[in-house]
């Protein structure tokens, strides 16, 4: 009988510490290091092992997406998760009125501030972001943790193995020279639309679609 009570409350206690590791969401993870690599998955997932510092290095070729190389994911999703807001078909942003901005350590004029935060992305799709015409040098996107915080990048959402998946989440987010409220412009399977993400600061309006084409 002791045996069995304590092996509950050791159950209890386990279920406890993964109920909360959980319950983290990926639009708020921070890290003392490169704040361009993955520390936890999104809400209600649990974290994943993909993206070991090999995978980042040298991401895999999926077969689709014309040969692009898979950009590295952190965790595989049902739906995009709460708190997100879908950016045309393809893509979700978090849906919050300011990213928290801070230091980034780069020397890139560019992207003195850093806001962390999650893009969540179809699986087996290929995606373009960049930052609107006039910014180019004002702030900077990455995801992957691939290269250099860019004005342009592409996301390659490879399908996992199993193809169960319907959206992959990548870590990464939004560099600034200062608090602003950024417009982005994404593209995907032949359609455009533009989002505007407060960094460090709202937006007079969150989100606005329009027709790009350029």
């Amino acid at each position: 009988m002791n045996s069995n009570s304590a092996e509950r409350r050791t159950g209890r206690a386990a279920a406890g510490v993964a109920g909360l590791c959980l319950a983290v969401v990926l639009s708020a993870c921070t890290s003392a290091g490169d704040p361009r690599q993955p520390t936890s998955a999104p809400a209600d997932r649990a974290p994943a092992d993909r993206a070991t510092p090999a995978d980042r290095s040298a991401p895999a070729t999926g077969a689709s997406g014309a040969g692009l190389p898979c950009t590295p994911s952190v965790d595989a999703l049902p739906t995009p998760p709460a708190g997100y807001r879908l950016v045309g078909e393809d893509v979700a942003v978090p849906d919050t009125p300011v990213l928290s901005a801070g230091d980034s350590g780069e020397a890139d004029p560019a992207a003195r501030l850093f806001a962390k935060w999650g893009l969540v992305v179809r699986a087996g799709t290929v995606v373009d972001l960049r930052v609107a015409p006039g910014w180019q040098d004002r702030a900077r996107l990455g995801w992957g943790g691939t290269g250099a915080p860019a004005a342009t990048v592409t996301v390659h959402a490879c399908p996992p193995e199993g193809g169960q998946a319907q959206w992959l989440a990548f870590v990464g987010g939004a560099w600034v020279a200062q608090v602003a409220c950024v417009p982005l412009i994404v593209t995907s399977d032949g359609r455009t639309d533009r989002v505007n993400l407060g960094i460090g600061t709202p937006c007079d309006t969150t989100a606005t679609r329009h027709p790009v084409t350029s």
